[in-house]
């Protein structure tokens, strides 16, 4: 339907179009409007009545459908209860649709003949009063052209209220995203007796232990091991990343041919487009047992899930985001900058170190810190690779977990959505906490040594 409605956008707009040139007498001077603008005005009336119509009876279509049949269904047999009239309705509708139903008998059969005639009452009006009410508009709109006829200006303030919409959308849904967090928090706080100084300290962390008691233990919330695995994990990723990913974004941008540069860059972007399962796999099934081969060589002690496989794996998979990012921003620095330095003499490697990276400083921390987000998000390669025990070290040979693994396990785990969504809000709350704090570091380091040129 959405596509017979654009197809018939379209066609408004030729027919718009045609009528402002006809109006013009062949001087479109003559228009307060080029026909372009009366054709587009016409476009975005057709559209958007006809995808608004269509959303609107999508929506509440089929809730005014089932509220009828369930008020039918009550009507019928007044003391069925709420889940057996569902489910005489549930059955209704697999008679109606020739599925085999639970049970058969006459108010299932007699709903079921009710929903056949609604639902093709329903299915019809999705298709007819869209369709009327883009023609109508369209027609509308074609009325109205005139020589004067303000098009531009009218279309433009229908495009910029899109625009304002779209953008309160995405303002509204962080808002949203945030206000969730925040009153989860709360309410996770306030059945552990507000004791926050147990979960910011807190050394042991199983929040659900005694959850089928109705209470939490405040002694048993304790964040620290997974804040410290999650910044282990994080930190050998980044040890791996970042100086193969920026050494890899000088090579490409200032020493690297162009004929080097061009299979060079796509085969190192093609990291970023594995799977993170894959990765995964490859830690657990590949790099883990290796680092514990080497590590029993040498007489270490290494688990069979390391912090420091899950990490080298990471730091693998983050390297095309840093090495890409890294690479545009050194090639955005004027050329001038380079020709000036080596007119004083300078190296070439002199002049990367003194004159490019820290122009090109802010971005190399933006390509960082992006590395850094994806490190701290990451679920798989850390559920496959590091364990999913709260460990409280920093042996990168021992195993550990991570908040993201943690907020997974509460929320797929066979505890109730509403017991366990208090613990998962809160850890994403606190790890929305910490990220927007590193954001603020990084931009005042960016803005006390990034240095600005003409």
């Amino acid at each position: 339907m959405p596509i017979i409605i654009l197809g018939l956008s379209f066609a408004f707009f030729m027919m718009a179009r045609s009528k402002a040139t006809a109006v013009s007498n062949g001087i479109p001077s003559s228009l307060h409007s080029r026909p372009n603008y009366h054709g587009t005005l016409s476009f975005l009336w057709v559209l958007l009545l006809g995808i608004a119509a269509y959303l609107i009876l999508l929506i509440f279509g089929s809730w005014f459908v089932t509220g009828s049949l369930l008020s039918q269904i009550k009507a019928a047999d007044p003391s069925l209860a709420d889940i057996q009239a569902q489910l005489v309705l549930s059955d209704a509708k697999a008679i109606s649709e020739g599925r085999t139903a639970s049970s058969v008998d006459d108010l299932r059969e007699t709903i079921a003949g009710n929903y056949s005639g609604l639902s093709n009452l329903h299915n019809w009006s999705m298709v007819l009063i869209p369709l009327t009410l883009s023609v109508l508009g369209g027609f509308f709109q074609i009325k109205r052209i005139t020589a004067e006829w303000r098009a531009r200006n009218k279309s433009e303030r229908i495009i910029r209220s899109f625009l304002f919409v779209c953008a309160a959308i995405a303002v509204l849904t962080t808002v949203g995203i945030v206000l969730s967090l925040i009153f989860e928090t709360m309410n996770f706080f306030s059945n552990i007796g507000w004791r926050v100084d147990k979960y910011i300290f807190g050394t042991e962390w199983s929040p659900l232990a005694g959850v089928h008691s109705g209470t939490m233990d405040p002694d048993r919330v304790g964040a620290i091991p997974l804040f410290v695995g999650t910044l282990l994990i994080t930190l050998i990723a980044m040890i791996v990343a970042v100086p193969i990913g920026l050494m890899a974004a000088i090579y490409l941008s200032d020493f690297a041919s162009a004929r080097v540069r061009a299979w060079a860059k796509p085969m190192l972007e093609i990291l970023a487009g594995i799977p993170t399962v894959v990765y995964g796999f490859f830690a657990a099934i590949t790099l883990a047992p290796a680092i514990r081969g080497w590590g029993e060589a040498i007489g270490l002690s290494v688990a069979s899930e390391s912090a420091l496989a899950a990490g080298i794996v990471m730091g693998i998979m983050i390297i095309p985001f840093i090495s890409s990012l890294s690479d545009d921003v050194i090639n955005a620095v004027p050329q001038s900058l380079r020709d000036g330095s080596y007119g004083l003499g300078a190296t070439k490697a002199e002049t990367i170190r003194q004159v490019v990276l820290p122009a090109a400083l802010p971005g190399i921390v933006s390509a960082v810190l992006l590395g850094v987000s994806r490190a701290v998000g990451e679920t798989m390669i850390v559920v496959m690779a590091a364990g999913q025990g709260a460990n409280l070290t920093v042996n990168p040979l021992e195993a550990v977990t991570t908040v993201t693994v943690q907020i997974v396990m509460l929320i797929t785990g066979d505890t109730e959505a509403e017991t366990a969504a208090g613990p998962a809000f809160t850890l994403g709350f606190t790890l929305f906490c910490v990220t927007l704090l590193l954001n603020i570091v990084a931009l005042r380091i960016v803005r006390k040594y990034r240095e600005a040129y003409d």
